[in-house]
């Protein structure tokens, strides 16, 4: 399982990033807008990781003005954090969960319209605007056109709850979000978040079952995540998922 996590994380950023290989490290660097991407161990690498290369890379993002930031997995990649840490970056853990069996059922959220969302929908840009600000992000500009292209493309899933005050089964304003991104038979969803006056009341994990749902009807044999923290694990786990290792992300 964490080898075909492994590929999949070396292979979902290339649809949008050129890679720079630095020995034991490949640096995504993103072609156009959007947000930076990081460094992470080069493909297949399983030893020790050198101080050096690390600081070679982050001499490179500083060269581009990107986030000094880098991305693991602690069990695949054991030899990079002494590395990182000894470069001056801190380093912090998520549990990496990965779905067993279909996926549980949640109950349907009181007053919200829970659905997958297209590129010609309505409620798109409300959509991919709602997880920046469930972080505390402004919305990028042009993040739902970008969105929406790699939807056509098939490299996006998006699915949000939308408020039913506000027309939520056909467009409207939505209160949470998040996506997915498949590649092949493997897929991980990323970026759910609920805006903050909306919060407790289901819908993150709502959008979570609606996005395993459709990974599984569209052929998804293996759907993971990382949480958070360890209480959004056990809010995961309400669905059926199970950590299988811990997702490192080291940055300045």
């Amino acid at each position: 399982m964490l080898k075909r996590i492994e590929t999949y994380y070396d292979t979902v950023p290339r649809s949008s990033a050129r890679a720079e290989e630095f020995g034991p490290l490949t640096l995504f660097v993103r072609e156009g807008e959007g947000w930076p991407f990081y460094a992470r161990p080069a493909s297949g690498h399983e030893g020790e990781v050198p101080v050096a290369a690390v600081e070679r890379v982050r001499a490179r993002q500083r060269e581009l003005g990107v986030p000094e930031a880098f991305e693991w997995v602690a069990e695949t990649a054991p030899g990079l954090r002494a590395a990182v840490e000894a470069s001056g970056l801190t380093v912090h853990e998520h549990p990496l969960m990965a779905l067993a069996g279909p996926g549980l059922a949640v109950p349907e959220p009181e007053g919200a319209t829970v659905r997958m969302v297209d590129a010609g929908d309505p409620g798109l840009e409300s959509a991919v605007a709602a997880p920046y600000a469930a972080f505390g992000f402004p919305p990028e500009p042009g993040a739902a056109e970008r969105t929406a292209g790699r939807i056509t493309a098939g490299l996006t899933r998006l699915a949000a709850a939308f408020d039913d005050a506000e027309g939520g089964a056909e467009g409207g304003v939505a209160l949470a979000a998040g996506q997915y991104q498949p590649v092949g038979d493997v897929s991980e969803v990323v970026g759910v978040g609920t805006v903050p006056a909306a919060r407790r009341r289901g819908l993150g994990l709502a959008v979570t079952a609606a996005l395993v749902a459709d990974a599984r009807a569209r052929g998804a044999e293996l759907v993971f995540l990382s949480a958070s923290d360890a209480d959004v694990a056990r809010l995961y786990g309400r669905l059926g998922f199970r950590t299988v290792a811990t997702a490192l992300i080291a940055e300045a």
